[in-house]
C-alpha cells in the first residue's frame, strides 16, 4: 500500500531516487551565495576559504604579539650577553678562560634558543588562529605560466599579504619588525669576531733561540740527560714561560702552538730524509736540528690539528688518534699513512751551558692544520 501511495504521489516521467543517495542538484548559485563571492576579496574563491571568527582572530593577534615581545627580548638578550664580557687590559678575551666562556655560552646560546622558539610560537598562532585556511583543487597545467596568470600575481600576492593579517593587523606586524630587529644585528655585531687579522700570529710561536723546556704539565726543566737513559723514549714539553696570568705559565692558545714531542731516537735508525734542507733554500738540514739523537716535533697534528702524542718505540711511528695520520720519526716526520698531506713541523734544539735542552729558534713550518696561506 506504501507502495501504491509513493507511486501516486510521483509525477508521470519522474525518475525514482533510490533511499539514501543524494537528490540530483544543479549547479545552482544562490542569491546569497553570488553576493559573497562579489564581496569576498581574497586570492581563493569564497567557497574555497574558512575564516576564523573575529573574535578568535583578535585572541590569536595579541598571543602572537606576546610572542613576538618575547622574541624581541631574547634577541636583546643575546646581544647584552655577547658585549658582557669584554676584553681585559691586555685586549685578551676574557671567554678565553674556560669558566668564563662556559657563562657566556650558556647565556648567549639560551637567549638566542629563546627568540628562535618565541618567533616560531608566534608564528604558529599566526598562522593557526589568524589566517583563513583554504581548500584549493587546482589541476595539472603546463610549466610555463600564461601571460593572464603572470600579470595577475601581483594582485593576488596583495590580496594575500591583506588576507593573512599582515596589513590589517597592525599589532602583530609590528611586534614582528621588532622581534626580527635584535636577531638581523647579530650576524652584523659577530662580525666583530673577525677581526683584526691575525697577521703573523698563525705562523709564530713562543719559542725563540735559548729558551729551555719544561715537561708538559709541570714546572721541570729538561735537560738531555733525562732521555740518555731511554733510547726510545718520547716526552711532552712546552716552552719554560712563567706568566702569572695563566696557570700553566702561558695562555692555552701558545700552548697548542708551541707543544712539541722530544724523541730520543738511535744514530743509526736516521733515515735519508734527515739530510733534507728543513726550508727551501736552506743551508741546514733536519739532522743539524738534533742534539745527540734527540728530535724535537710539534706535537700538533698537521691534519685538523689533534694532539699526535701516540709514539711506537719500536719503528719510532708518531700516531693521531684522531684520524690515523702516522709520521715517521727518522725521517723528518714525514707522513706515512693517513689523511695528513704534511710532515709535523720541527724545533731545532740544543743545549745551554747548564746542560739544559733549548730551542735554537722557532719552527720550520707553521704548526697545526694548514691555512691558506701558511706558505706566505
Amino acid at each position: 500500500m506504501t507502495e501504491n501511495n509513493n507511486n501516486d504521489n510521483n509525477e508521470a516521467g519522474a525518475d525514482e531516487r533510490v533511499v539514501g543517495t543524494p537528490a540530483d542538484t544543479d549547479d545552482v548559485v544562490t542569491e546569497t551565495s553570488a553576493r559573497s563571492e562579489s564581496e569576498h576579496n581574497g586570492p581563493y574563491l569564497a567557497s574555497e576559504t574558512h575564516k576564523h571568527s573575529e573574535e578568535k582572530q583578535r585572541r590569536g593577534e595579541k598571543l602572537a604579539s606576546i610572542w613576538f615581545l618575547i622574541a624581541f627580548l631574547g634577541g636583546i638578550g643575546f646581544l647584552v650577553s655577547y658585549f658582557l664580557f669584554p676584553p681585559n687590559a691586555a685586549g685578551e678575551p676574557a671567554i678565553g678562560d674556560p669558566q668564563i666562556g662556559q657563562y657566556a655560552n650558556a647565556l648567549m646560546g639560551g637567549t638566542l634558543t629563546l627568540a628562535m622558539f618565541a618567533i616560531g610560537a608566534g608564528m604558529t598562532v599566526w598562522a593557526r588562529n589568524v589566517m583563513p585556511h583554504y581548500e584549493v583543487a587546482s589541476p595539472y597545467d603546463d610549466l610555463p605560466s600564461s601571460e593572464e596568470e603572470k600579470s595577475s600575481f601581483s594582485e593576488f600576492f596583495m590580496k594575500s599579504a591583506d588576507e593573512s593579517g599582515f596589513t590589517k593587523r597592525p599589532l602583530m606586524r609590528r611586534t614582528l619588525i621588532l622581534a626580527m630587529l635584535p636577531l638581523g644585528l647579530a650576524p652584523i655585531v659577530l662580525l666583530r669576531d673577525t677581526g683584526p687579522l691575525p697577521g703573523d700570529q698563525m705562523k709564530e710561536t713562543r719559542w725563540v733561540d735559548g729558551m729551555r723546556m719544561y715537561v708538559e704539565g709541570t714546572h721541570r726543566h729538561l735537560k738531555a740527560e733525562d732521555l740518555e737513559n731511554d733510547p726510545y723514549g718520547m716526552i711532552s714539553a712546552l716552552p719554560a714561560l712563567d706568566d702569572e696570568g695563566y696557570p700553566h705559565g702561558m695562555s692555552l692558545t701558545d700552548q697548542a702552538k708551541s707543544v712539541i714531542l722530544l724523541i730520543k731516537v738511535p744514530e743509526d735508525d736516521w733515515k735519508s730524509g734527515m739530510n733534507a734542507p728543513v726550508r727551501e733554500g736552506s743551508d741546514e738540514t733536519h739532522l743539524n736540528w738534533t742534539h745527540q739523537g734527540i728530535v724535537a716535533y710539534s706535537k700538533i697534528c698537521t691534519h685538523v690539528g689533534c694532539p699526535a702524542a701516540l709514539y711506537e718505540r719500536t719503528t719510532h711511528r708518531i700516531l693521531c688518534p684522531c684520524h690515523q695520520s702516522t709520521f715517521d720519526a727518522t725521517d723528518a716526520a714525514k707522513v706515512v699513512f693517513g689523511p695528513a698531506h704534511r710532515p709535523l713541523p720541527q724545533l731545532p734544539i740544543g743545549v745551554d751551558d747548564e746542560g739544559y735542552l733549548v730551542a735554537r729558534g722557532d719552527f720550520n713550518e707553521p704548526t697545526g692544520p694548514t691555512f691558506w696561506e701558511y706558505k706566505d
